[in-house]
This record gives structure tokens, sequence and C-alpha cells, in this order.
């Protein structure tokens, strides 16, 4: 099975709803079985909702992948200068501004290996990410909730938004340095990287990091670390911001979920 969506993309920190287990995405150096993301309501023979694509289509990217060793500890900056302020500023405008998102993602897992799928976010807290065939697994986000569905065990899990990485990137309006714990900034010529830092008495520490381009402030791709260390890196693509999306194709079916008819 695919391995657990970085959602975005989707470290838990909190209690679960209708599902015991927190869908942090740990899978360990060796291949792991765990959930991801979220089916299409609609039968599987059925299209994905329809996106016109980008006018220019571009290759997928390769990730840039965080080195493995590095130890971020928290708060590793008591105060920010007025650079790092800057940049700060730039990335929470950027997600601030944002309202629809449609693209390509390229995920890559703590083992290596690679998924790719397509995305749609509507803000503000609905998002969609299906990932491309054999994976069975998609996500939904509502507004409020999230569905982690796996076609082929026809199983459907439902966890609070709220306690998820993926609010920061579908709230309305958000200033990091107000509204988060950040505990780094830093820039280069490539990128504007933010490092935001959960802590959880039951689960633990688990950190998002976010990278914009730092030419054209868009964002390029973000990594989830979970309570274990272990990283889960989404890079998207084809990204078009103009899309107006059909809001059906972020509905939850809460009453029942099985395996569509082929």
């Amino acid at each position: 099975m695919a391995m657990l969506a970085a959602a975005l993309i989707t470290v838990v920190t909190g209690p679960q709803v209708g599902a015991q287990q927190v869908p942090v995405p740990k899978p360990a150096p060796k291949a792991r079985d765990v959930r991801l993301s979220a089916s299409d309501p609609q039968p599987r023979t059925q299209a994905r909702p329809a996106v016109t694509a980008p006018t220019v289509v571009t290759a997928p990217p390769e990730p840039v992948i965080p080195d493995p060793r590095r130890n971020v500890p928290a708060n590793i900056f008591k105060s920010f200068d007025d650079t790092q302020k800057t940049q700060a500023a730039k990335v929470s405008a950027y997600l601030s501004s944002l309202q629809t998102l449609v693209g390509n993602f390229v995920q890559v897992g703590p083992d290596g290996s690679k998924l790719m799928g397509d995305f749609y976010i509507q803000k503000p807290g609905k998002v969609r990410f299906e990932y491309d065939a054999p994976s069975p697994i998609s996500m939904i986000a509502d507004g409020s909730s999230l569905a982690v569905r796996d076609r082929k065990l026809a199983t459907q899990d439902i966890y609070p938004l709220s306690q998820t990485p993926l609010r920061y990137l579908l709230s309305d309006r958000i200033d990091l340095l107000r509204d988060t714990n950040v505990v780094s900034v830093t820039a280069d010529e490539l990128y504007i990287s933010v490092i935001i830092e959960e802590k959880n008495p039951v689960i633990g520490t688990s950190r998002l990091l976010l990278m914009l381009g730092a030419r054209d402030n868009q964002l390029k791709q973000w990594t989830v670390t979970d309570p274990q260390g272990y990283d889960t890196t989404v890079a998207i693509y084809n990204v078009d911001s103009t899309k107006k999306l059909d809001q059906t194709m972020f509905k939850i079916d809460f009453t029942n979920y099985t395996v569509p008819n082929n």
C-alpha cells in the first residue's frame, strides 16, 4: 500500500474521530503498510473531477530531500532578525493570498519510494489528493474534517482538520510568526524555508518545512517530519491558482464507504 501523504501533509497532533491510530507519516526505512488519504466518492469508473490543465506543462520535479541527519532543536532562534521577519512575512502573504490551487505532485517517503498524483485546494479548509494507480488512496478535507480512504480495503478514517499540518496551507489568512511556532527561517538563492514545530504530550514533536521559490515566492514543496523523525516530502508542479472548482469534489460521505462497483 502507498505510504502516508505528507500533506500535507498529514501529521495529526490530536485525537482521531472514528479511528484509533493517528495517521502520522511514519513509514520506517523499510517499506510499511500505512494508509495515506481518501478515495473518490464517485465510482472508480468515473473520471476524476475535471480541471483544465495549465497551459504550460512541466515535467515532474526532483524533490529536495532534507538531510536525515539534521537536528533542528525547538526555538533555534530566540528572536528573528529583520531579514528573517521579512522572509517569513513573504511566506505568510503568499499563503494568505491563495484561494484555489490545482496541480500535480510527487511524494517521496522515508524509504525513497515515490508516488504521484493530482491535488486540488479550495480555501478555507478544503483539499483533495488523488494518488495515481496503482495506489488505492485518496484524501479529502471538507473544511472541518479530513477523510483518509482506501478503495482496496474499503476503509475510511476521519480526523479533525484542525489537528493536522494541512491547516497551515488551508487557512484563509495566516501570520506564521504570530500564529505558529516557527523555529527556523532561512533563505538561499533557490528557496525561502520556514520550519514550524508542534509539540504534543502524547505523540511527541512533529515539524512542517515549507519551501517557497526565492525568485517567484511560490510554494514549491513541503516536508512533514513525524515524531519518530521520518520525513515525507511533497513537491508540487504544473500549479494553477485561477481554476474554479466544483465544491462537490470536497464532500465527504460519512454514512457509507464501500468499494465502488467496477
